[in-house]
């Protein structure tokens, strides 16, 4: 056992935060008074932590997650580029059964906290259309798979960048993306062609949207069509974020400021 404590040691030691990703109330009081920095990432701040990073997203990928939670502490200047940091996760369950030591300049930015955060609309509502789009992917339509662009904010710029191909269902309702009647109306329209288009506050602005932004300069990775293009592009010249859920592979992505900033497969959340 001398080699596992020592290995243990050897991660454990001389760090500079300790990242928690938990909201249990019992496991931050073990941790809160060591001797550094112990900040709380999760989607509530259940143990009321003083240095907190909100998760909008239970990530299930593990580096998705940390790379999130080292991003938002490095944002709100919780830790600084080249801090050593160990974070305290799940793996296999809901219970934290994994350390994971990085340096907080490790990971090239990928502009993942940024996109909920930072972004124009509301991170609830990007989390919301997230969510819609996940579970679009997950099921499909009728068992098929579906693809669907939903851009998110700065919905007047985007109304005058686009022309609409159909009649507009959403043009005189007051309906919010997150409501589950909402979202089931989201899913069956997505079988049809066009952007939906949603504000700030999640307004459901538009369906049947074709997106007009001029693309030059927008370099999206090969393989990758005309729906993931659009979203580049209209990212490029508003402030909105594009989620699309690709038909062909079945992933989605996220667009903000021309460029993918990230990407999740549904059924792996």
């Amino acid at each position: 056992m001398t080699g596992l404590g020592d290995t243990l040691d050897e991660v454990v030691g001389e760090i500079d935060a300790v990242l928690l990703f938990t909201e249990d109330s019992d496991t931050f009081e073990r941790f809160d008074e060591d001797d550094h920095q112990t900040i709380v990432v999760g989607t509530t701040n259940a143990p009321d932590a003083d240095a907190f990073v909100s998760l909008p997203l239970h990530f299930e990928d593990v580096e998705s997650r940390i790379r999130f939670g080292i991003e938002g502490a490095l944002d709100q200047e919780l830790i600084a580029d080249g801090d050593e940091v160990v974070c305290l996760t799940s793996s296999f369950s809901d219970a934290i059964d994994s350390i994971i030591r990085v340096k907080a300049d490790q990971f090239t930015r990928t502009g993942l906290y940024d996109l909920f955060v930072n972004s124009r609309a509301d991170p609830a509502v990007v989390r919301d259309v997230f969510e819609v789009a996940i579970e679009l992917g997950k099921k499909g339509q009728k068992g098929k798979p579906v693809g669907a662009l939903f851009v998110v904010g700065d919905a007047g710029k985007v109304m005058n960048k686009s022309r609409p191909l159909s009649y507009n269902p959403f043009e005189k309702s007051h309906v919010h993306v997150g409501d589950p009647i909402v979202n089931v109306m989201l899913k069956e329209f997505s079988r049809l062609d066009g952007a939906f288009v949603i504000s700030d506050s999640g307004k459901i602005v538009s369906a049947y949207r074709y997106l007009e932004p001029a693309a030059e300069g927008v370099d999206i990775p090969k393989g990758l069509g005309a729906r993931h293009m659009a979203a580049g592009a209209i990212t490029q010249d508003t402030n909105a974020t594009a989620i699309v859920l690709s038909e062909s592979d079945g992933m989605v992505r996220a667009f903000k400021a021309g460029e993918l900033i990230f990407e999740l497969d549904p059924e792996e959340y």
